[in-house]
């Protein structure tokens, strides 16, 4: 993607984790899980791959290998919040493309990045693209960690929920064993923004819906912002939550015989 297509690739790295702290330094294949992630950004169209990061054990850790590290301020609510920083550290234009790549996910389809950029550049008056899968067993659909989206017809989102949308009335009277449809959808975190919105999004206080379900795209829709939401082209792997999750991923790499996720 070049020209007037062209995006940025930026992952947040903050060390503090409440369920597996120094995250993005675990070590996976030789390498700190981050730098995995950015070697994935960098197989994607991105014209430009920088890590932003709080703590300076990440970058210290990164900068050797080549990868372009932003320190930002510790204190953002959110990713991107952070995002909006660095945007302005970088002195982008208002028309600029950041796409937001989280820092837990070492298996990062690279397709999936470019996919989200595209979905953005598809629809001028969107201020934030992002992705979803189908949810086809009830474990997930259930599960308030899997954050569930409805689209309208022309693909742009209507609301994000922990909560399992939409309500089927009759089959979920008692909790169904099994889905007779794809019709749910779960969202990936992986977001494409304009950095004129991000301007703007940093100046908004959360909303109260975004504070209810801890969801910080609920603030673009409070006020009013357009969400482009595309069906991921490839299956999104699992990131990174848990210690549990780190074991699946390392003995996933180790077995490929990987180094840095490429």
């Amino acid at each position: 993607m070049a020209g007037a297509e062209s995006f940025i690739a930026v992952i947040p790295a903050r060390h503090a984790s409440s369920r597996l702290p120094g995250k993005p330094l675990a070590e996976i294949a030789g390498e700190p899980m981050v730098a995995h992630v950015w070697r994935r950004a960098g197989e994607s169209g991105a014209s430009r791959v920088v890590v932003a990061t709080d703590d300076e054990r990440i970058r210290d850790a990164l900068v050797p290998i080549g990868a372009e590290v932003v320190m930002t301020r510790a204190d953002h609510p959110s990713g991107t919040d952070r995002l909006a920083e660095v945007a302005e550290r970088l002195g982008l234009s208002d028309d600029a493309v950041l796409v937001n790549v989280q820092g837990d996910e070492p298996l990062i389809p690279p397709v999936l990045i470019d996919q989200v950029a595209a979905r953005l550049f598809d629809d001028p008056e969107a201020s934030i693209a992002t992705l979803a899968e189908p949810i086809s067993d009830v474990e997930t659909l259930f599960n308030p960690n899997a954050v569930k989206v409805v689209r309208a017809l022309s693909g742009r989102a209507l609301y994000f929920s922990r909560a399992p949308i939409p309500w089927d009335r009759d089959a979920f009277a008692s909790r169904p064993e099994m889905l007779e449809t794809d019709a749910w959808l779960r969202h990936i975190g992986l977001y494409a923004y304009r950095v004129g919105f991000l301007a703007d999004y940093r100046d908004w206080p959360p909303s109260p819906l975004e504070r209810l379900e801890q969801l910080e795209q609920l603030r673009a829709l409070h006020h009013g912002h357009a969400i482009q939401v595309a069906l991921a082209r490839v299956p999104h792997p699992a990131g990174v939550d848990t210690e549990e999750d780190l074991v699946r991923v390392r003995e996933l790499l180790d077995d490929r015989g990987h180094r840095g996720g490429s």
